[in-house]
């Protein structure tokens, strides 16, 4: 999934998107709301991570286009304000969560990912398919019943793949969900994770590359 932080308080921003770097989530980041709405407008996020309370435009604002816009995005509004009133005000703006500052890490994750899961069709909580069995929330996986170890790149890569049921994946949308903007769209890191990938999946090769296109799981 891709995400956007925003949040003007720049280490608790930075904390959050290296804390979601972690959980193998594509995370961009800004700290004011005219920079936010840049963003949104170029880029397919799946969750925006949203302070109610930033300068120049303010997160009920870019809710408000948001909502205006009609985008599948999902926003988890973050607040130091965390009264009942403040809680139905900032959902009645079309935010679709809410949470409170000072927060647990580990909710803040779970919240991103069941948002995610909304802004996608829906996907069993395990995804199984040519006898892998990857689970997003453990970020485990499994061939034939035995442990692959995977980088959180390597991974993100497979659940994208695994989502797409079989369909061919370009290269370019890898790029776009799994890493974030500060990426070099010349790059060839999606082939070089890939190539990876195959190998440590073993055989026989489960992923097929369909020459101009893209990737596809067998």
């Amino acid at each position: 999934m891709r995400v956007l932080v925003v949040e003007d308080e720049r280490l608790l921003a930075d904390a959050i998107a290296e804390g979601l770097r972690q959980e193998a989530i594509a995370v961009d980041v800004t700290y004011d709301g005219d920079q936010a709405l840049q963003r949104i407008a170029v880029n397919a996020y799946d969750v925006v991570v949203l302070d109610r309370d930033l300068p120049a435009v303010s997160g009920d604002e870019i809710c408000r286009r948001m909502v205006q816009d009609g985008r599948d995005t999902r926003v988890l509004m973050l607040t130091a304000s965390t009264t009942v009133d403040d809680r139905v005000d900032g959902l009645a703006l079309g935010a679709d969560d809410y949470l409170g500052k000072p927060f647990a890490f580990a909710e803040l994750v779970a919240r991103v990912r069941a948002l995610a899961r909304r802004s996608r069709p829906a996907a069993p909580p395990r995804l199984v398919r040519s006898g892998l069995r990857v689970d997003p929330g453990r970020r485990e996986v499994l061939r034939d019943g035995h442990p692959v170890f995977l980088s959180l790149k390597e991974f993100a890569v497979l659940e994208e793949l695994m989502r797409a049921d079989g369909a061919v994946v370009s290269a370019e949308t890898l790029l776009e969900r799994v890493w974030d903007e500060n990426i070099d769209p010349f790059t060839n890191v999606v082939r070089v994770t890939v190539m990876t990938l195959r190998r440590k999946l073993g055989q026989p090769p489960l992923i097929g590359t369909v020459r101009g296109v893209g990737y596809e799981l067998r």
